[in-house]
């Protein structure tokens, strides 16, 4: 007793020495090859420039306008316009670095996290990891909860049905804890069937997602021209009635409506022409996701003023206070149609799929189904979080610690980022002033998820991870041939 153990000192030297050795390993960037890897049972590539837009549009349009306009109105009041565009703006600069990288590295899954791996470190991708996909979740339970929300007022406007639903079926929820938890069924049941989607195949849940984003596109057009009538100019002032505070404050909550374009980063290993489509369908996504946004958050705060919109469906809410009922119907069937969308996406579970095949994740996560050509485990796992979420906590909770994940951070052939190092830099800028006007709620997250991120990989990724010599390690394998 009392003896100092050498042996001790030497192992937990050994074991800080190991950790940081392996934390500060980056990706290996190998050649372009004209050759498709074989993955062995992997993904099928059926996505074109068309479909990749629509993923992302699919993937953004709805979770703002459906469910956060109403929300962020409620403190930023008219000035929910300018948070939207201020995000937009932020997005921009984004998407031009995306579109960049995704330029660079077309040919394997995994977006943001793939990209840091290759330029900073292991440790740090595992961490944009971590966040980005708690960001998924959390968002697909955000509106999961408000498609719910949209389902039952679609069918209560069946005189039968009018009234017959309780709360902990769509409107709302079961409360405790002073409503940090809110019991909602209806919710997780609708996550259960879209992971049923997403397991059958690629194919088919692009198609059901082209079809269902075309949709929503259309009607959203049609609500921008009918409201158009029915503004009232007065209800635009004051047009900050909290001050720009609430404005920038909104600016961080509505930033993931705009998350759309990193799906399609991230749908890499599925697209016909990667290095040609991979821009064009980020950039695209965003700005027609834009124009809607900001053309919808001018008219509904200018039909109703800003108090009396509803928070789980304001856009219906506001056509419904107006008259225009039959608008108000179009406006739900769109809404749940378009929330479908972005759940499809919001469930997307490629990044899984990315970190398993590094050694990050258990290699179950992995796994390919050889004929659905889907990562079945995966898009289980990814279903049930969400769903966990969806059915406890309602859309105001889930908004408030939602965005610090999404506010993340860029010559060869491909998309080239104009303006470089400025808008890089100015991007970056930008992320950090939104990232400090985050609610406490998202501080709290960030830093225990961050936490718990740092002992999962101290614990496993370290002695699992092998960025070297897996076939997927170098990221410029198998691009298809871009010819005609």
């Amino acid at each position: 007793m009392g003896l100092h153990d050498p042996s001790s000192s030497s192992g937990g030297r050994s074991f800080f020495g190991g950790f940081w050795s392996a934390a500060l390993r980056r990706k290996a960037i190998g050649i372009a090859t004209d050759s498709v890897a074989g993955h062995g049972g992997g993904l099928v590539r059926h996505l074109g420039l068309f479909e990749l837009i629509l993923l992302g549009i699919g993937a953004s349009i709805g979770a703002g306008i459906f469910v956060v306009t109403g929300t962020v109105a409620r403190d930023a009041g008219p000035g929910v316009t300018i948070s939207f565009a201020l995000a937009g703006a932020a997005c921009v600069l984004n998407a031009l670095c995306y579109a960049e990288l995704s330029s660079r590295f077309p040919a394997v899954v995994g977006g943001a996290y793939l990209y840091t791996y290759a330029a900073f470190n292991e440790l740090m991708a595992f961490l944009v990891f971590t966040q980005l996909m708690l960001d998924y979740h959390i968002g697909a339970a955000s509106i999961a909860r408000s498609l719910a929300s949209y389902f039952v007022s679609l069918l209560e406007l069946l005189p039968f049905l009018k009234g017959h639903f309780p709360s902990w079926i769509g409107h709302g929820g079961i409360e405790f804890f002073g409503g940090i938890v809110s019991i909602n069924i209806l919710a997780p049941i609708l996550l259960i069937l879209l992971t049923v989607i997403l397991c059958y195949g690629v194919k088919e849940s692009s198609a059901a997602n082209s079809f269902m984003t075309a949709t929503k596109v259309v009607i959203v057009i049609v609500v921008i021209f009918a409201g158009a009538f029915e503004v009232d100019v007065s209800n635009w002032s004051p047009f900050a009635p909290n001050g720009f505070k609430a404005v920038i404050t909104g600016a961080t909550v509505v930033f993931f409506s705009y998350v759309g374009f990193d799906a399609v980063a991230n749908s890499a290993e599925e697209s016909k022409k990667p290095q040609r489509d991979l821009p064009i369908g980020i950039l695209a996504s965003l700005f027609v996701c834009a124009v809607l946004y900001i053309g919808v958050c001018l008219v509904i705060t200018g039909m109703v003023p800003y108090k009396f919109l509803g928070e789980d469906a304001p856009l219906a809410e506001a056509f419904t206070a107006k008259g225009l009922k039959v608008v108000s119907v179009l406006i739900s069937i769109g809404a749940v149609a378009g929330l479908a969308t972005t759940l499809l996406v919001g469930l997307y579970s490629r990044l899984y799929l990315g970190l398993s095949r590094d050694g990050l994740l258990p290699s179950v996560f992995s796994k390919v189904h050889p004929l659905r050509h889907t990562p079945i485990h995966s898009q289980v796992w990814v279903g049930l979080v969400a769903g966990i979420m969806a059915g406890l906590f309602n859309v105001h909770q889930l908004s408030h610690i939602l965005s610090v994940g999404t506010l993340g951070y860029a010559d060869p052939p491909g998309f080239s980022c104009p303006g470089v190092p400025i808008v890089p830099v100015l991007s970056i800028f930008i992320n950090i002033f939104l990232f400090a006007q985050l609610h406490e709620e998202a501080w709290y997250r960030f830093v225990i998820v961050s936490l718990i991120s740092v002992g999962v990989y101290a614990i496993y990724g370290q002695y699992h991870a092998n960025p070297v010599s897996s076939e997927h390690s170098v990221v410029y394998q198998g691009v298809p041939s871009e010819a005609a």
